[in-house]
């Protein structure tokens, strides 16, 4: 015959059991978590970067000018055969929906795409380089991935005008040492006795 004593050391003993379970499972549940918010987070940079790629390629295909819908990207209408950009419109990874914010390009067009989710990415810093603006973003709603012409820089386009002054005042420069070498030592002053 068993005992009340016995049988409340058992119950107890399988409560605990219970507890240590529900203890584990807990943090598989809080670590696979973590895993599908990671794959997201990498979805949406592919995506993202998709969209970006996309919108550069259809901008340096005519005049500089932005689409106007996405649908643009599938399917260009400022050219007579059908040129595309992406393969298919994809949804925000972040909220499953086909929905996103939109950056204005300078013309008033789509410069850009964004995720509408108002999370809190993990991911922080550690981007690639095309993504370098990404670090320290708040939330998703803050990774943009807009196309930007990037003009020549400023260094560039100084240092391009100030090598030509430079060579014309070389040059000029040059051309008066020559001159006034010729002119005042040479010439002047040897065969003329």
């Amino acid at each position: 015959m068993v005992s009340c004593r016995q049988r409340g050391f058992t119950y107890l003993t399988v409560l605990f059991i219970v507890a240590i379970l529900m203890g584990g499972l807990a943090l598989v549940g809080e670590v696979w978590e973590t895993w599908a918010k990671r794959e997201k987070e990498a979805d949406l940079l592919f995506v993202g970067n998709q969209y970006r790629r996309a919108i550069q390629l259809y901008v340096l295909a005519g005049k500089a000018q932005y689409p106007r819908t996405l649908d643009d990207l599938l399917k260009d209408p400022r050219q007579p055969s059908t040129q595309r950009y992406l393969r298919k419109l994809y949804p925000d990874p972040m909220t499953g929906k086909n929905e996103w914010g939109f950056v204005k390009g300078p013309d008033g067009g789509i410069g850009g795409v964004y995720s509408l989710s108002e999370d809190k990415p993990l991911k922080v810093a550690g981007f690639k380089l095309r993504d370098a603006s990404l670090e320290g973003a708040q939330k998703y709603s803050d990774w943009k991935f807009n196309f930007s012409p990037v003009p020549p820089p400023a260094s560039a386009q100084a240092g391009g005008t100030q090598s030509s002054g430079t060579q014309s005042g070389g040059t000029q420069s040059g051309g008066t040492q020559a001159g006034g070498t010729q002119a005042g030592g040479t010439q002047s002053g040897g065969p003329a006795q």
